[in-house]
């Protein structure tokens, strides 16, 4: 054997689950899903979709019962042909799979005329030429080359497995063409991303506090409004009865003074206010509150806020000083959201683009000098202050003079009607400006409520339209495939290996680290990264290939090769946890351990109609680990001899 000294080669290790954020479920897809009630038809549609996204024993299973309901065609002829044979050897087929197989065209009533016959008939070509490897390869690999797509690459991709002989080199030669051809196409580097994006939810915001006029304040300006406008007019009325003009005329000017210093104070007492409700807006919390659980919404939340404000550092501000200046507006933004979105069934991958959108926003006003205006728009003018002043001075100096000049005739008379203006006007101004600050703060907040929302809307339109051509379940698996064929060429072509040298060929996908989870309901989990292990059974032994796959790039990276004979592998085996994990396993003799871990998805990301051991099921599927087993644990059992072994259990088929 040659590769390192004898160690366990762990893949995907523990340390690895704390690389992988957690999944996105695309909930509103719903493309694999069967319902019970669904027609042959539809049960057949389904399945066609379970062969594009990777899953061909769930195709099988599907298709193969829209076929045992009576459904026909040549396109469900070349489905089914395509699902029986997909991800495995012609050694692993069962009898059944194998008659059905040669029944197909029969039972499917397979007529002519049209690209699905031909890509059927082909399959059935394809299947005899590599029964029989001295047939002439050279009209049918033309009558090949010269099929329709899309019949031509689903050939292609799933009969990997499955030829034998010297068609196997010239069919994999013109499916690895096609794989380094279209491994970046439709824009695969600029979508692949979207796809670990969920589809967002709208934004929804608390509803701006309502104005809290209470009865009482609105009975004391109305009441004290009117005792003191009685009180005036009598006092008035002593000086016109007594024909002191003069003192009547200061006297108007006084209660005019009067009505500018309530206007210019009832501004002021308002403007103070909001200033200080502003400042306890964003003045730091003296204490902070204990963080939410990490596992709860609140606390995933918690842990958005805190990315989002570490990441978003102002290019004028330091670190710490951004971070301490924003702890009250922080704290803030992260109670609204988990107050609006709480009760609502949502992920915080579906809010996420709000967070972002809230934090850049508060970082955009930090560096544009404008996250502070409101201590200049809410400071309190020095006209204002001495319109203020002065007018209460006016008031002051003509009400005593009225009173002096009343206090000759009715003297009584015109301080008990001093006093009551002075009782009243207080209560009555108080009550004045307790209701216009209310008003005025209510329709501050709304304009500024009104102001978020629509930015936040704009925000939500935009991130719509970006994740608008999200790939498909579909095309990243077709794009999985084009990397492994990528990569299965690459050890090819480092031993110096053709296709026929390679007795068989089996790949273990694990998650890579750092990495990202989505999927599909009833669908496989799709990373951002991989590991993959590759393993090549040739005639000296078994080589072995492990590579990191950046899924968004369709880069290898960190690759490791070792090689060791038949004899030296010593079992192999696939352990199942209680949450669902698997965890492949291969021991070597020499005591070394080659581990690859396949993860779950956490209880939280299931659907309505989901367990662990369904969607485990569906993941293994799509990774195709029966096949490996199937030729690591013969490889394990019976070494170089398995080989033979399987070629002598081939049935005529």
């Amino acid at each position: 054997m040659t590769g390192p000294e004898a160690a366990t080669l762990n893949y995907a290790d523990d340390d690895s689950h704390v690389g992988i954020q957690a999944g996105v479920v695309h909930g509103d897809v719903t493309i694999y899903s069967t319902p019970p009630t669904a027609s042959p038809t539809e049960r057949f549609e389904i399945g066609v979709r379970l062969l594009d996204g990777g899953q061909p024993g769930k195709a099988r299973e599907v298709i193969g019962e829209a076929v045992m309901a009576g459904l026909t065609g040549n396109r469900v002829c070349f489905h089914w042909q395509l699902a029986l044979v997909s991800g495995r050897a012609w050694n692993e087929m069962p009898e059944a799979d194998a008659a059905a197989l040669r029944q197909a065209p029969s039972f499917c009533r397979l007529s002519s005329g049209d690209a699905w016959a031909d890509g059927a008939k082909t399959v059935l070509r394809l299947m005899d030429a590599t029964a029989q490897p001295t047939t002439d390869l050279r009209p049918l690999l033309k009558d090949f080359d010269n099929l329709a797509e899309p019949q031509r690459g689903m050939i292609l991709r799933h009969l990997e497995l499955f030829l034998e002989g010297p068609l196997k080199n010239e069919v994999w030669d013109r499916a690895l063409d096609e794989a380094r051809e279209e491994q970046m196409a439709d824009n695969r580097s600029e979508r692949v991303w979207k796809y670990f994006h969920p589809t967002p939810v709208a934004p929804r915001f608390l509803p701006v506090r309502p104005r809290v006029i209470p009865a009482g304040t609105r009975s004391r300006a109305v009441c004290g409004g009117v005792v003191l406008a009685g009180a005036a007019l009598n006092l008035g009325y002593l000086l016109l009865r007594d024909l002191q003009v003069l003192t009547l005329l200061v006297y108007a000017l006084g209660i005019g003074g009067g009505f500018w210093a309530v206007h210019a104070g009832t501004q002021w007492h308002y403007l103070t206010e909001r200033l200080h409700a502003k400042d306890r807006e964003f003045r730091p919390p003296r204490e902070f509150p204990s963080r939410a659980s990490p596992s709860g919404f609140a606390g995933k939340v918690d842990h958005r806020f805190d990315h989002y404000f570490a990441r978003y550092v102002p290019r004028n501000a330091s670190r710490p000083a951004w971070l301490n200046g924003t702890a009250a507006i922080r704290k803030s933004l992260r109670d609204e959201m988990v107050e609006v979105y709480r009760e609502q069934r949502t992920s915080v991958e579906q809010i996420a683009w709000l967070i972002r959108y809230r934090v850049s926003e508060v970082r955009r006003q930090w560096e544009n000098g404008t996250l502070w205006d409101y201590r200049h728009d809410l400071a309190v003018p020095l006209s204002t202050k001495a319109a203020t002043l002065l007018g209460l001075a006016a008031l002051a100096s003509g009400t005593v003079w009225a009173v002096a000049g009343a206090a000759w005739t009715a003297p009584v008379n015109a301080v008990v009607s001093a006093l009551l203006a002075l009782v009243a006007g207080v209560v009555a101004v108080r009550a004045r400006m307790l209701i216009v600050t209310e008003t005025r703060r209510y329709a501050a907040d709304d304009a500024e409520q009104h102001r978020i929302e629509e930015g936040c809307w704009a925000a939500f339109e935009r991130w719509k339209c970006k994740l608008a051509d999200k790939p498909t379940d579909p095309e990243m698996a077709i794009w999985l495939d084009r990397d492994r064929k990528v990569l299965l060429s690459d050890a090819l072509r480092h031993y110096g290996l053709t296709m026929s040298d390679v007795i068989a060929h089996a790949f273990i996908e694990a998650p890579g680290s750092p990495t990202r989870r989505a999927r599909v309901p009833q669908g496989p989990p799709r990373y951002t990264r991989y590991r993959l292990l590759l393993f090549l059974l040739t005639k000296d032994g078994v080589r072995q290939l492990t590579a990191d796959l950046d899924f968004e790039r369709g880069t290898f990276h960190n690759r490791a090769r070792t090689n060791y004979r038949y004899e030296a592998v010593a079992a192999v085996r696939v352990r199942q946890a209680d949450d669902g994990d698997h965890s492949f396993e291969l021991a070597l003799v020499n005591g070394e351990l080659v581990k690859a871990e396949m993860l779950t998805p956490a209880m939280e990301e299931l659907q309505v109609d989901e367990t662990l051991a369904t969607v485990s099921e569906t993941a293994l599927d799509a990774a195709g680990l029966s096949h490996t087993l199937h030729v690591m644990e013969g490889i394990a059992a019976e070494g170089k001899l398995w080989i033979e072994q399987e070629r002598r259990r081939r049935p005529g088929r």
